[in-house]
């Protein structure tokens, strides 16, 4: 799917989503990816919902953002509440819906100047 939101100069913005490949920008990705309002995209070392720890969220919570949309993959998955502490701590708000719409709704908010940043599960497609 390809989404073409209105450009939002210094501002991280998914242009593309795809099963197993997700464009930040012009960049594409075939890893999982945190992609915060602004600076760099970092690779996120989860290949899957099962594999996620509370580290994961504490490189999360180190970054500061206001809320994270997180995107469980191709189908809308919950993540166990005690890996969520560390944001929780923070009080940053979680979203969780499945990675397409993660996408969707993270440009949406980084376009309203929002300070988000998404949590993209990108599962290996065989």
């Amino acid at each position: 799917m390809k989404f073409q939101p209105d450009s939002a100069e210094g501002v991280n913005l998914v242009t593309r989503h795809e099963p197993g490949r997700l464009w930040v920008g012009a960049m594409p990705h075939t890893r999982s990816v945190l992609v915060p309002w602004q600076g760099e995209v970092l690779t996120w070392p989860a290949d899957s919902l099962e594999a996620l720890t509370e580290t994961h969220f504490e490189q999360i919570a180190a970054l500061r953002p206001e809320v994270v949309i997180f995107g469980s993959g191709p189908r809308l998955r919950f993540v166990s509440p005690a890996l969520l502490r560390p944001l929780i701590a923070l009080h940053i708000g979680v979203e969780t819906m499945d990675t397409a719409a993660a996408c969707r709704t993270y440009n949406v908010l980084v376009s309203e100047h929002r300070r988000a940043l998404a949590a993209l599960l990108l599962p290996t497609v065989v």
